[in-house]
């Protein structure tokens, strides 16, 4: 089989773009054939505020596989992962429409990781680090690459809560890894990169709010399967200096969001995969963001990032050899500290701990003078409500005033000072 190029993604892209948009209707009629356990009612934690079929993956997968047969070498690393492909897309399936609990759901996730990592070979076995070289992992490559592609997985799922959040950050990474695996000789994997980001792209035109159709667990398992299985494929199995921090960087939002989420379900002793209202899109809609605001804040945060991954892959700032070139290291600084504005702004304007602190000030401010300080464990458990149920007052930083928040609509509605005195 001929070599594949740059054209070659070009192609798969716009196949799997036209393909996926073409799918989702099918998929939706599959989903009410199914009937109510294929449609998400509107809930607590949802966004949203009419059924929506929840099968769309299922034209993601169609999309992805059709363009993986046509454009991809049809050795044991492409069957392997396609294989894996479609088993944690029959996974999410299952899941969308029986809710599966949670340790079958991730004895499912290993069980498909494993196929491109036992199969395919598709596994970290040596890495570069900066400052450090390389190094070969031993052993240690299988469990550690199943880890990775299982992680991978459920920081896609946890983000998916905003119409066309998911495939829109998708998107722009797997965008991002096409270029970089590309640029690094690795045609399979940037291949692989374009036919998921166009794949992405033909469900975001029915899952952009107003949402017709959700990915669910179908759509969002298999782009974190695929997102892993390229950034191992693209990156990491390579001798590349920033092998490892250009995927962080791709995959940084899903991961902070993730992380914070764990991070606040552990210190209030609540279950790893219990769901809640956490979430960077949760909060954002708690403070008044409708979803197309809190998409445009995401994807932009995401674009940030993903281009200092870019600019870190092409601009000649050193030359491997610990020379570098003034003006270019200036102009890396400069994204840099673009991306770390943006992100400490992002995560300051988000971040609970600002919330406990204005909860704490209004309480010690308008108390009355004889009355004892409030215990910071009323505060938390305060807080604590408040961020699980979404039904909160936001602060408007400019007037000050409180917003008792509607979680399902978004919108504020001004609270009277004697109310908020309550």
């Amino acid at each position: 089989m001929r070599s594949l190029d740059t054209w070659d993604a070009v192609l798969a892209f716009v196949f799997a773009a036209s393909a996926a948009w073409m799918l989702v209707p099918a998929a939706e009629m599959i989903a009410r054939r199914i009937g109510p356990r294929a449609i998400d009612a509107p809930k607590e934690r949802g966004l949203h505020d009419v059924p929506t079929p929840k099968l769309g993956g299922l034209a993601i997968c169609a999309a992805v596989l059709g363009a993986g047969a046509i454009w991809l070498p049809w050795d044991a690393e492409t069957r392997s992962i396609l294989g894996g492909a479609a088993a944690i897309t029959a996974l999410g399936v299952v899941d969308d429409i029986f809710e599966l609990p949670a340790l079958p759901k991730l004895l499912g996730q290993i069980g498909a990781a494993l196929i491109p990592v036992v199969l395919g070979d598709v596994r970290v076995d040596v890495t570069t680090l900066p400052f450090v070289g390389g190094f070969d992992l031993g052993w240690s490559s299988y469990p550690l690459t199943v880890i990775g592609i299982v992680a991978c997985i459920n920081i896609i799922n946890f983000i998916d809560g905003v119409d066309g959040l998911a495939s829109g950050v998708c998107a722009i990474s797997a965008g991002a890894f096409a270029v970089i695996a590309i640029s690094l000789d690795r045609y399979e994997a940037g291949v692989l990169a374009a036919i998921v980001a166009g794949a992405s792209i033909g469900f975001l035109r029915h899952g952009f709010p107003p949402a017709s159709s959700f990915m669910g667990d179908t759509g969002s398992n298999l782009l974190g399967f695929l997102l892993a299985t390229i950034a191992v494929q693209g990156s990491l199995k390579t001798n590349a200096a920033l092998a490892l921090a250009l995927p962080l960087l791709v995959l940084a939002v899903p991961i902070l969001d993730t992380s914070f989420v764990v991070a606040k379900r552990l210190k209030y002793r609540q279950p790893i995969y219990r769901a809640d209202r956490w979430h960077f899109h949760h909060r954002m809609a708690n403070i008044g963001f409708n979803q197309r605001r809190t998409l445009k804040y995401l994807y932009s945060w995401t674009l940030i990032l993903a281009g200092l991954a870019l600019a870190l892959r092409f601009i000649p700032y050193s030359d491997d050899r610990g020379n570098f070139d003034p003006f270019w290291t200036a102009v890396i600084a400069a994204m840099l500290a673009v991306a770390i504005v943006a992100s400490v702004y992002a995560l300051f304007a988000l971040e609970i701990l600002k919330l406990r602190r204005f909860r704490l000030r209004q309480r010690l401010g308008l108390g009355a003078p004889q009355a004892p300080p409030p215990l910071e464990a009323e505060v938390d458990a305060g807080v604590a409500r408040e961020l699980e149920t979404g039904d909160y007052a936001a602060v408007n930083p400019e007037s000050g005033e409180l917003s008792a928040v509607d979680p399902g609509s978004g919108e504020m509605e001004r609270i009277p000072d004697s109310a908020s005195r309550d």
